[in-house]
């Protein structure tokens, strides 16, 4: 049985993912955001094998190097996007001095692509890029549950107006992968609450 538990990170709300198995006390994340201690208190006695990103935008990334020094563990993350983890400019930390100092981590040590099936924790995790929001979004499906980044929300849709996006690239990622999935495949976004496939192609108004 594997446990999915949702840390709210940073000024943008940006919502973490911890994957665990409670048999083998081990758990991967999905994008680590910033300011990452609840999380990072969590995982205190875990070990965690894996960061997977869905994209590199800064609100998504904040957290990966002190995790990924803490555990010890890779990072993966689409090829389309792997010089963002060492450039502020290009994964948007640089635009919001605000938020936080420019954010520039170690470069990811495996790369994500298109129909690639990840193992781990005794589940499979299918990596959909889906982009739009950014060059190399990329959505994660295990079982009944997606994992999809800034692409998909609850009643709405990635913004495009940032480096590499393109709104109908977005919907074209919606529509012709997501939107393929089961009706009760549950949705959890970057930012926001839950929701289901069924009920986006049912509701909604961007797509």
């Amino acid at each position: 049985m594997i446990n999915i538990q949702s840390f709210v990170l940073g000024p943008v709300q940006t919502n973490a993912y911890l994957l665990s198995n409670p048999e083998t006390n081990q758990g991967i994340i999905i994008d680590p955001g910033m300011n990452p201690k609840s999380l990072i208190k969590k995982i205190a006695d875990m070990d965690i094998v894996a960061i997977l990103l869905t994209h590199a935008h800064f609100d998504h990334i904040g957290g990966v190097d002190e995790i990924r020094k803490l555990k010890g563990c890779p990072v993966y993350i689409h090829d389309l996007e792997a010089d963002w983890l060492t450039n502020p400019k290009k994964n948007g930390s640089a635009r919001w001095p605000d938020l936080g100092a420019p954010i520039v981590t170690d470069p990811a040590e495996f790369a994500l692509d298109e129909g690639q099936t990840l193992e781990f924790l005794g589940i499979q995790l299918k990596v959909f890029h889906t982009p739009g929001h950014s060059p190399g979004s990329v959505s994660f499906l295990y079982d009944k549950h997606l994992f999809s980044g800034d692409v998909l929300f609850k009643l709405s849709v990635g913004r495009t107006d940032l480096l590499g996006g393109d709104n109908n690239t977005l919907l074209d990622s919606i529509q012709d992968k997501l939107f393929l999935l089961d009706d009760d495949v549950i949705v959890y976004s970057g930012h926001g609450a839950k929701t289901t496939i069924g009920f986006e192609r049912e509701n909604n108004p961007y797509v």
